[in-house]
């Protein structure tokens, strides 16, 4: 057996199910669940129905190649123009990946490599963040590195934490923008920051950017490929943003995003998918390109996440620590005591899940950024996620009932 797989973490909702162990909710409780960030606001019927066309045409009938349509790559391309006013090459800076997930994975194995005899190459990420990025850089070969956040800063990472040693060390990266689980945004200059500490040390930045459409803000959030455009860096050295259309278009059954940037680094990461057999389904090509050139639908999403957290938000703020994020689906609220405490009495008493922010992070600098907080995914309907809400306030407030 792979000899690094024994170093790989129970991912966090085996965790939450481990804590939940043995636990009968109330029984006068329906379910709801603020745990998992999986969509599940309804899949545009226009998606659904390029699906359905495709499955009846011959969609199935041959292996598709890695690279995917050019079609596709064109659609991708146009979108990257329309939302970032990019010119990305549809022949040689953009691949279909089966979900950003898969491809983040992907990626690391392709850019990290290690030497025996010589100190593992490290891997960069944040923390809190998404537990991929330290399974991929485990399986590689690497070290995950994690870097302090600032919670005054909303979670952001302070690069000047990381000393010069470890950025010599360094082959890949891992940055979240908008991030997970916080919500916070990099800025122009940040960027700035890591393609300088790029060139001087000759590292990769892998920019994972799922959660870029849905944002609070009135101006969208800054993408990777954006800002090194901004600073003169259009052939995008050293950089390559994956994104999806899990969160975008509510279909994250469909695993279907993308990833674009540096051709030299994307030809070597074709060359490892074309023997990796990531190549996406044709009928899955079909149903993205539909979704790639229509925005009408993105827009109503965003609509219905922004009516859904300016209800929730101010509701939950009475008796938590939280606060509006930048962009994306999730809530990041202080409690009080121990996050794991909390998220087990509340599902034991009113049947709500959320998860304990120590799950999203590691101990690292002398402590767990994660630890007091907990993760709520605001991705059922509205009115199931004012019912969450109402039932977290009356656990916090020590109520029986929750107002109506």
């Amino acid at each position: 057996m792979n000899l690094h797989l024994p170093l790989l973490k129970a991912y966090p909702f085996e965790r939450l199910r481990q804590l939940f162990s043995g636990i009968t909710p109330a029984a006068q409780w329906s379910p709801i669940s603020l745990g998992i960030g999986e969509p599940r606001h309804a899949t545009p019927d226009l998606i659904k129905q390029a699906y359905c066309r495709a499955i009846e045409g011959t969609g199935l009938a041959a292996y598709p190649a890695t690279t995917g349509e050019f079609a596709l790559r064109e659609a991708i391309a146009q979108w990257l123009q329309n939302r970032y006013q990019l010119a990305v090459r549809a022949n040689d800076q953009i691949l279909p990946v089966n979900g950003s997930r898969e491809a983040l994975f992907a990626f690391a194995q392709t850019v990290i490599a290690s030497t025996p005899g010589q100190p593992k190459p490290l891997v960069l990420c944040p923390n809190p963040f998404y537990q991929i990025y330290e399974g991929a850089a485990l399986l590689a070969g690497g070290e995950p590195y994690y870097v302090a956040s600032v919670p005054e800063r909303n979670f952001a990472q302070d690069w000047a934490s990381v000393p010069d040693e470890v950025w010599a060390r360094t082959q890949l990266l891992f940055v979240c923008s908008p991030g997970n689980p916080a919500g916070a945004v990099m800025p122009l200059q940040e960027w700035k920051t890591l393609f300088e500490l790029s060139d001087r040390y000759g590292f990769v930045i892998a920019s994972d950017e799922c959660y870029s459409e849905i944002y609070f803000r009135d101006t969208a959030p800054l993408g990777g490929l954006e800002a090194a455009v901004q600073l003169g860096r259009a052939d995008f050295k050293n950089l390559v943003a994956f994104t999806s259309l899990s969160k975008r278009s509510n279909v994250p059954g469909m695993r279907s995003g993308f990833c674009a940037g540096d051709a030299v680094l994307m030809a070597q990461f074709l060359r490892y998918r074309t023997y990796h057999g990531s190549a996406m389904s044709p009928v899955v090509q079909s149903a993205s390109i539909a979704a790639w050139q229509d925005e009408k639908h993105v827009t109503e999403n965003r609509a219905l996440y922004r009516e859904k957290f300016h209800a929730v938000t101010p509701l939950l703020a009475q008796v938590l620590d939280v606060r509006l994020p930048d962009a994306g689906f999730y809530l990041w609220a202080k409690v009080r005591g121990s996050d794991e405490d909390f998220a087990r009495a509340l599902y034991a008493a009113y049947n709500v899940t959320v998860l304990p922010g120590s799950y999203l992070a590691r101990s690292a600098q002398g402590h767990n950024p994660g630890a007091g907080y907990v993760r709520m995914a605001l991705v059922a309907p509205t009115a199931d996620c004012l019912e969450a809400a109402h039932r977290i306030v009356a656990f916090v407030r020590g109520s029986q009932v929750p107002p109506s």
